[in-house]
């Protein structure tokens, strides 16, 4: 069984100089006078934010880290009602195309997790059609730069009228987005409403792969092993291109605290890594902490002498 470890949108080690999150607050971009400023702060902050994850990218291959998630922020005021936005895919094409040449040369996975203002099964209308506008634009996101392998994180979403309403909603509202939104998108339970066991059923009836996370999971269950599922939760990525995703953080304080530690806990990583190796099955594990991919290197020296490495960042148990 081979483990990949990835981090999330930013290198604490790059620093803020090499951010792709980098914004316009709508309240500035009023202030320029000019629809042509406008879009030349725009297309400034754009450049910025790809140059920085070009530079993330390049970081990642240097340091073989294969396996990482972009940031949901890359491009600006992008879905703000009233920004005149203009045709950034045209006019970034080759920067997009670049970087997806680095992801696809040296093989490596990314993806994103849309904020969790969108809902696919909202009650409201409106934000449902919003969620389907920004999924379309994160898959814009993955064409440009030619990587198809590319997919987008999601929670169930809210629960008005019980969690089997909210799941029906689902099901009715997903049916109703683009092809293109629906081979991407893969879900994920949360840590409040929608448990891994719940979030699997639904997977199962949409057919589309689930990612386990093991710190919602423990902040929200019904008494379920983790263990007794595990296996389900691996076959929903049957012939997938790539191998199952779990998400792995540790609570800041106290063992239900819902909020990510700044590392990892290599104690319940190793035992939830152990209990994994009986299928055989080889995963990739995103790392949410505070300290990103230092947090990673950190976990990578806690349990260097217990696994064989391949390399800097991948284990075979």
């Amino acid at each position: 069984m081979i483990v990949r470890l990835g981090y999330v949108a930013i290198s604490n080690k790059l620093g803020k100089k090499a951010t792709s999150s980098s914004t316009v607050t709508y309240s500035n971009y009023q202030k320029i006078l000019s629809d042509e400023k406008k879009i030349e702060k725009l297309k400034t902050v754009i450049a910025s934010n790809l140059n920085g994850l070009e530079k993330h990218i390049k970081y990642n291959i240097e340091n073989n880290i294969h396996f990482y998630r972009i940031t949901s922020a890359l491009i600006p005021l992008i879905t703000h009602p009233e920004v005149k936005y203009f045709e950034y895919r045209k006019m970034f094409k080759k920067d997009f195309e670049y970087i997806g040449s680095l992801i696809n040369e040296y093989n490596m996975r990314v993806d994103t997790h849309p904020d969790e203002f969108n809902v696919i099964n909202s009650v409201n209308p409106a934000v449902v059609e919003s969620t389907k506008t920004i999924l379309n634009i994160h898959v814009d996101w993955f064409e440009e730069m030619h990587y198809d392998k590319g997919k987008m994180v999601l929670h169930v979403g809210g629960a008005t009228g019980g969690k089997e309403a909210g799941m029906e909603r689902f099901i009715h509202n997903f049916s109703t987005y683009p092809e293109r939104v629906k081979n991407k998108v893969i879900l994920e339970n949360d840590d409040k409403t929608y448990t891994e066991a719940e979030t699997l059923k639904l997977c199962k009836a949409l057919n589309i792969p689930m990612v386990l996370d093991v710190h919602h999971h423990n902040c929200n269950n019904n008494g379920e092993n983790i263990n007794d599922i595990w296996a389900e939760i691996v076959n929903t990525w049957n012939n997938q291109p790539l191998p199952p995703k779990i998400h792995f953080s540790s609570p800041r304080e106290g063992k239900f605290d819902r909020k990510h530690a700044d590392y990892i806990n290599s104690e319940e990583f190793m035992k939830f890594i152990n209990s994994a190796k009986e299928l055989h099955r080889d995963f990739d594990v995103m790392l949410e902490c505070k300290e990103k991919d230092i947090a990673l290197f950190k976990l990578v020296d806690d349990i260097k002498e217990y696994y064989h490495w391949i390399d800097e960042t991948t284990f075979e148990v």
